[in-house]
């Protein structure tokens, strides 16, 4: 990883899932290991630290022994909800901590080298914020957010009623990294039944391969 200050992960699972039907979407099984399992395993070795986003009982993800964060704005305001719910964590318990790197709970392909890129670019470039993409789609949910923009974007959120990401992170330095979707996009996410179908489909020609 980059020698910059440590960096907290967050597990963004503070969605709604209608489209899933409800429920936890990250708790569906890809293989025999949970969308949840898969992300946590890979994000892991590349933070510091690493917690839940998520409303609702946090026992139902217990056995991971992480920090679960409700969002700390009301209303389901979205992921840059999820995003202000770990900065404020991060600022309160990690003082250490210059970044949160965000990720989707619904990604069980994510990439190995995700926070040393996006934080190299963001180096190279001087860029404030890097967000990741692939297939020439950009994913606004996967990236890495200074704790110093906190109350800039609480205010864009609560006082403003801003819910975009992207119209967000427009007013700001910003970097895009691309990964290549080669056989299997590293941010493919299991929104729906077919998804999940979909995932499963491609985890067995990745196993294949």
């Amino acid at each position: 990883m980059s020698a910059l200050r440590p960096v907290t992960g967050v597990i963004l699972a503070g969605g709604l899932a209608r489209r899933m039907g409800g429920g936890d979407k990250p708790l569906q099984k890809v293989g025999d290991r949970t969308i949840l399992e898969r992300v946590i395993d890979c994000v892991v070795p590349q933070c510091e630290r690493l917690i839940i986003n998520a409303n609702g009982d946090p026992a139902r993800f217990s056995e991971w022994r992480l920090p679960v964060v409700a969002d700390t704005i009301d209303g389901f305001a979205g992921p840059l909800a999820g995003v202000v719910a770990a900065l404020d964590w991060s600022a309160e318990h990690a003082p250490d901590t210059s970044h949160v790197l965000s990720v989707a709970a619904d990604c069980p392909f994510l990439p190995g080298d995700l926070a040393p890129r996006l934080f190299d670019a963001m180096i190279d470039h001087k860029a404030m914020l890097a967000v990741a993409v692939s297939g020439k789609q950009v994913h606004p949910v996967i990236g890495l957010w200074p704790i110093a923009l906190r109350e800039e974007l609480r205010c864009a959120l609560v006082v403003e009623n801003l819910r975009k990401i992207d119209l967000w992170t427009a007013r700001y330095p910003l970097v895009e990294v691309t990964w290549s979707a080669g056989l299997i996009d590293p941010f493919f996410n299991a929104n729906t039944p077919e998804d999940l179908a979909l995932a499963q489909a491609l985890l067995g020609e990745k196993e294949e391969d």
